[in-house]
């Protein structure tokens, strides 16, 4: 891990241009360009309030479901662009790949990075509608800690994505079942009074469990679980970056041979 901390350290400009990069990609011949970095949570949230009427998870008198909504939904987009971006974050860079020299976690950090520029966009408009709902803000002290645990998820699960699709071209088709998957897995468009009493601990393994609960505790005073199921949720997020960096350095050599 602290050798590829180093090889970044030392590739910081080819990042910063990575990132530019995709940044422009992104939103290349779009008429609204950056304004869609707002406009697709504001669809989802949109789908999804309906959605959670429709199957009764929104109860009469509620005054937290549309800021526990926003905030979920604004926090899932980022992990799930993340990963959607990583798919082709070394594959869609086969050229570079085989005719350069570079540490190739530069590949996929710059996409999280350009991702992590959308989501800071998304968050201001997330803060300015919260105060606008009147909702206390508490405990921002421990927004840093949250925030790197939200990015060490975001990269170490999009590591193992990006190699995954190397070697193993339906990657994209399971990614996408995943993805469904662990939005319905993960309390966003629910609260946890909807999961069995015998599961909700449990419910902590997902590491964006931990993670979007600890969101809404410190900019909406939500009700926060136990502390220990929290610090649950993100050991195990930093084990998945973990995990990711492992098999990247181990895989990343072979890259040019798949490609």
């Amino acid at each position: 891990m602290t050798g590829l901390i180093r090889d970044v350290a030392r590739r910081r400009e080819l990042l910063l241009i990575l990132v530019g990069r995709n940044l422009k990609i992104r939103y290349k011949n779009s008429v609204l360009g950056f304004f869609w970095t707002l406009l697709s949570p504001l669809f989802l949230i949109a789908v999804y309030a309906v959605f959670a009427r429709v199957l009764r998870f929104y109860r009469a008198g509620d005054t937290l479901f549309m800021p526990r909504l926003v905030t979920g939904i604004i926090v899932w987009q980022f992990v799930a662009m993340c990963l959607n971006d990583s798919l082709r974050a070394v594959l869609g860079n086969a050229d570079l790949v085989k005719k350069s020299a570079f540490p190739r976690i530069v590949l996929p950090l710059a996409t999280l990075t350009a991702n992590l520029v959308n989501f800071a966009l998304s968050g201001v408009v997330l803060v300015a509608y919260l105060q606008i709902a009147r909702m206390p803000v508490q405990g921002l002290a421990w927004l840093p800690l949250v925030l790197a645990t939200h990015v060490a998820l975001c990269l170490g699960a999009g590591l193992i994505v990006a190699c995954a699709n190397v070697f193993f071209r339906d990657t994209e088709h399971i990614v996408g079942i995943a993805l469904l998957a662990w939005f319905f897995l993960t309390p966003i468009i629910y609260t946890f009074d909807y999961v069995p009493a015998g599961f909700r601990d449990l419910a902590f393994i997902n590491p964006l469990t931990g993670i979007v609960t600890a969101y809404r505790w410190m900019l909406m005073s939500d009700v926060a679980a136990d502390a220990r199921l929290i610090a649950a949720s993100f050991i195990m997020a930093w084990t998945v970056l973990a995990a990711g960096a492992a098999v990247f350095q181990k895989l990343q050599m072979r890259f040019a041979e798949e490609l």
